[in-house]
């Protein structure tokens, strides 16, 4: 029974490290990596103006009346 806390721990705290480096790398290569493409692919198309303009011919827009 002696040190069994300090066995027990060190085995714990590896094994914790080890999982949270896992949960990091899935979220990084899972979510963050394809969100950024995304976004990154739908700003490479993007037109402002267009888009603007179809809020103002919509009427979404208080202080740009529809022409």
């Amino acid at each position: 029974m002696r040190r069994l806390l300090a066995r027990r721990m060190k085995f714990h705290l590896f094994g914790a490290f080890f999982v949270s480096l896992g949960c990091a790398a899935l979220y990084k290569f899972g979510i963050a990596e394809p969100r950024k493409r995304a976004y990154a692919e739908f700003y490479k198309n993007y037109d402002p103006m267009k888009d603007f303009e179809a809020m103002r011919a919509a009427g979404v827009l208080e202080s740009a009346p529809p022409k």
